[in-house]
């Protein structure tokens, strides 16, 4: 009789198991391509071979996460990435989590490398490892913008800053009722 139910249940899980729907993914082709060209960018920092940022970058892109604000079509990102290489040697991006839509792509990103020159507090040679999260915005299978966000901490680590103190605690203000006279 054992048997029997044994044989019974695993003839049922398979049954119901092969009629459930399989999920392949969820992401479209769209998004998958998206999601390709901003891995195929952050690649290019590794080559330091600039000469296909033409194929994901559109030419009029904005990338808002430029040294000295917003950084205003191809060319000038393309210098800015170059310049960027002079800067840091032995670049590598690791991506943490990734995702991606028809539109966007999220990279929670881990870069390596090390410094080329003495700037930011360390000496040329030292290296450094850093996380940011990089938003991408896609039309027609290019990047249009671009904007990275790093947590302060991060920014003060990779300057040579102290990151191991606790700001101290805002001071608490009651709130003001804009409505009373």
């Amino acid at each position: 009789m054992k048997k029997l139910v044994v044989i019974i249940s695993a003839a049922s899980i398979l049954m119901f198991s092969s009629c459930t729907p399989k999920n392949e993914g969820g992401m479209s082709e769209k998004a998958k391509k998206n999601l390709e060209t901003s891995q195929a960018i952050s690649k290019t920092f590794e080559t330091k071979d600039f000469s296909k940022l033409g194929d994901y970058i559109a030419d009029n892109c904005v990338d808002h996460a430029g040294e000295n604000g917003d950084i205003v079509g191809l060319a000038n990102m393309k210098a800015e990435f170059e310049k960027m290489t002079t800067m840091f040697s032995e670049m590598k991006s690791e991506p943490i989590r990734e995702l991606a839509d028809d539109e966007y792509v999220m990279s929670w990103m881990r870069f390596t490398g090390k410094f080329s020159q003495d700037m930011m507090g360390k000496k040329a040679g030292e290296s450094f490892t850093s996380e940011s999260m990089e938003v991408s915005k896609f039309k027609d299978g290019k990047t249009i913008e671009h904007w990275t966000m790093m947590e302060p901490k991060e920014l003060m680590k990779m300057m040579g800053g102290e990151t191991t103190t606790t700001p101290p605690p805002m001071e608490e203000k009651p709130a003001k009722d804009s409505t009373s006279k």
